[in-house]
């Protein structure tokens, strides 16, 4: 359980996250994975790096029963900012990163996914941020990565999510395939791009992300501000509660 890397071709770094049952991450594994996926980038024998899970879905955002059981505020600072470190070394990495989508992908997942320079994706796949359900907000940011303006919007305030398909009409995602073949597709593509020269692909990554028109880090900071207010004003805290006593009533 955790987050782990493997090389399972020449080139390519596989950063696998495994926190069961859905991969909520704890505040510690935002951090493990942001320290993860910096360390593959900066492996000069790295040109791509391919970012899987593995159980039921790729990403449910964060763990909220961490922060509901920990008193006061720091659970929430803790995941905000293991979050924006986990996003921005997505962003960040030196090299290219594929993104390899199954199942769900919630919330923080969304973060992730909308900082990956190419998304793979299972024809289960489901792309979403229930946030207004859960008493937070963020990640818009990276939504708006994914889909038009006003789609992002409608997902957003409606708690919504897109299937791979709907995404991949859109252009966001490059491929889906079927559940059994998502990693071998991931890796042929991470293949086929760490098959170039390893210093003109770091230079491209970094000359990408210069054009970007948004400032991705800056943009997420001020949606986290809202968070804060949320949380301050204690609808937060009404909304995370029931989240977990719906919780209690499925199982």
């Amino acid at each position: 359980m955790g987050v782990s890397t493997s090389n399972p071709e020449p080139g390519i770094a596989l950063v696998t996250v495994d926190y069961p049952p859905v991969n909520a991450l704890p505040v510690q594994g935002w951090y493990d994975l942001a320290a993860a996926l910096r360390a593959a980038g900066a492996d000069p024998g790295v040109r791509c790096v391919v970012l899987a899970s593995k159980g039921r879905g790729f990403n449910a955002g964060v763990d909220i029963k961490e922060m509901q059981r920990t008193e006061g505020h720091a659970s929430l600072i803790g995941a905000n900012r293991g979050c924006f470190e986990a996003f921005a070394a997505v962003y960040e990495c030196e090299v290219p990163v594929v993104a390899a989508v199954h199942g769900f992908c919630l919330g923080g997942g969304i973060g992730l996914v909308g900082n990956a320079d190419a998304i793979v994706a299972s024809e289960d796949a489901t792309f979403g941020l229930p946030e207004l359900d859960r008493g937070a907000l963020g990640a818009a940011t990276h939504l708006s990565r994914l889909v038009p303006q006003h789609l992002m919007r409608v997902l957003y305030y409606t708690s919504r999510t897109a299937t791979a398909q709907e995404l991949h009409r859109h252009g966001s995602v490059w491929q889906v395939v079927p559940r059994d073949g998502l990693m071998a597709a991931a890796l042929a593509l991470a293949r086929e791009i760490a098959a170039k020269d390893g210093e003109l692909i770091r230079l491209a990554k970094a000359a990408i992300n210069g054009i970007d028109p948004v400032d991705v880090r800056r943009s997420y900071r001020y949606e986290q501000g809202f968070t804060f207010e949320a949380n301050l004003s204690g609808i937060a805290d009404k909304h995370r509660d029931a989240f977990m006593e719906h919780g209690k009533e499925r199982a």
